[in-house]
This record gives C-alpha cells, sequence and structure tokens, in this order.
C-alpha cells in the first residue's frame, strides 16, 4: 500500500538527513506533487530527484494551503534563521515533526501557537540506506492520527520506537544516534588488531569490513538476541572464547561502553539545555 498523507507535506531542510527521508517516501509511493521543500540549496544528487518527481522546491514557500505535516530537518545552528517563517505555516491541524539533534519539544512550542502539536525524533545514519532506527517523542498534542502519520514517515528509513518521556532522548541519542560511530570505531580496531597479528593492512581491512557487516546482516535478519547469536559462534575453551575473555573482563568492553553511552547522553543534554 502506498504510503499517503492528508494534505500537504512540507520538508524543511534537504540535507543528509531531509534527502534521506523524502528518498523514503518516494520509494513508499507517496505522491510527489503532495510534497514541498523548503532548502536554498539542495544537493546535486538531491535536486535531480526534486526535478525528476516535480516536487518544488525554494529558499521560501508561500502555500495555498497550511500542510498537514512540516518535517523540521535543519542543522540545529539554523533553526533561529529559518524557523520563524516555517512556524507561520504551522496551523492548527499540522503536527510538526522535528529530525533536529539537540532541540527540545519546548524549543518548538515556544516558536509555534499555544497548542501545536509536536514530535521530536532522534534517527540515525543508517537512514540513508534504508536500515535507521528512530526513536521518538510526541507532546500531549499530537492526536493518535498524527503520531500514527509520523510513524508512517519515519518507518520510510527503517524502523521506529517511541518513548513516553522525553529525557529518554538523550540516552537515545548515546545510544542508537552515536552507536553507528562505535560500530565504524570496532571495524577500524578490528582491523588494526589484525595487522599487529601480522596480517597486511588491506586483507586486515576488508577482513574487518566484511565480518562487522555480515555479523550486523545476522542480527538484523535473526529474531535471538544478541547474546544467543554471539553464543552460538562460541565453542568452550576455543578460539573466540579466548578473546571474549579478554573483552568481557572488568573494565573490557562492557565497562567501556556504559561509560561511552553515558558521556554521550551527558552531552546531549548539555546541547538540548
Amino acid at each position: 500500500m502506498a504510503l499517503e498523507i492528508p494534505g500537504t507535506l512540507l520538508l524543511v531542510g534537504a540535507g543528509n538527513m531531509g534527502g534521506a527521508l523524502l528518498k523514503g517516501w518516494l520509494d513508499q509511493g507517496l505522491d510527489p506533487q503532495g510534497i514541498v521543500v523548503q532548502d536554498p540549496g539542495p544537493p546535486p544528487e538531491l535536486a535531480a530527484i526534486l526535478q525528476a518527481h516535480g516536487i518544488r522546491a525554494a529558499a521560501a514557500l508561500a502555500l495555498s494551503e497550511l500542510p498537514a505535516v512540516i518535517v523540521v530537518a535543519v542543522k540545529p545552528q539554523m533553526m533561529d534563521q529559518v524557523f520563524p517563517s516555517v512556524a507561520k505555516l504551522a496551523g492548527p491541524q499540522t503536527v510538526v515533526l522535528s529530525v533536529a539533534a539537540g532541540k527540545t519539544v519546548a524549543s518548538f512550542e515556544k516558536r509555534l501557537a499555544k497548542g501545536a502539536a509536536v514530535v521530536r525524533s532522534i534517527p540515525n545514519t543508517p537512514a540513508s540506506v534504508g536500515r535507521g532506527i528512530t526513536a521518538a517523542f510526541a507532546n500531549e498534542h499530537v492526536t493518535p492520527e498524527q503520531k500514527a502519520l509520523c510513524d508512517k514517515l519515519l518507518c520510510a528509513v527503517g524502523a521506529v520506537g517511541w518513548v513516553d518521556d522525553e529525557s529518554l532522548i538523550d540516552a537515545v541519542t548515546a545510544v542508537s544516534g552515536s552507536g553507528p560511530a562505535y560500530v565504524f570505531l570496532l571495524a577500524e580496531c578490528l582491523a588494526e588488531a589484525g595487522v599487529k597479528a601480522g596480517l597486511p593492512a588491506d586483507l586486515a581491512a576488508q577482513l574487518a569490513r566484511w565480518t562487522v557487516a555480515g555479523a550486523g546482516e545476522m542480527l538484523h535478519r535473526s529474531d535471538l538476541p544478541a547474546a544467543t547469536l554471539r553464543q552460538n559462534v562460541t565453542s568452550p575453551h576455543g578460539t573466540t572464547d579466548a578473546a571474549l575473555q579478554v573483552l568481557m573482563a572488568t573494565g573490557g568492553m562492557q565497562d567501556l561502553m556504559t561509560a561511552a553511552v553515558a558521556a554521550a547522553a551527558r552531552r546531549s543534554a548539555e546541547l538540548a539545555a
């Protein structure tokens, strides 16, 4: 079934995340005639997509009707410059869906009319390949229909989970928002360890890349917990077991990851303050 919305969708910002969402919506069959984009200079690849689908795009827009949903995908530092004009387009039936990092619901509410429906979401970069995970929080003014609409729009680039407490967004940011960087670091470290074990650098990098990507795909396809998948690879007293005894020792991977996530969550809270 094609993705449908009850009115116009205004996308504010056509950068990496905005562009990923737009591609996902079009892939899901959303009518391009119902989409308008506010961006002064979309990147060339996205500009070609806009032109091919006849999607209106401009630095400033005058709409004949107030949009059903406004998706805000600008960089946080651009919000003060961009949002005042956008706020005028938010009608009483409009839901504002933010994918802007570090901007709280309150920061949107103060720019909008009283009672505005606002959803704050935190997608991550794998959304660019349709494999993202997004956590979202809706304020009290979001109707069930608006929440379902936002869920459908976010699902176009991956899975979606909802939280009832906005303060949890900082932990979400620390786990899934920043998480891809942790996985890339794992691939870096695994490759470097391979070099130190005597492998040629190019082969070590290839082995690490494919191992991380393959294990991720197994995790994606399986319903089993990560711990079970780990145990399935581990023979008692074998090579994997020897390595895991190091990684799982006190001060090892779990302790380091716990400290890393805590540090990222603290920083997320500081930036949103």
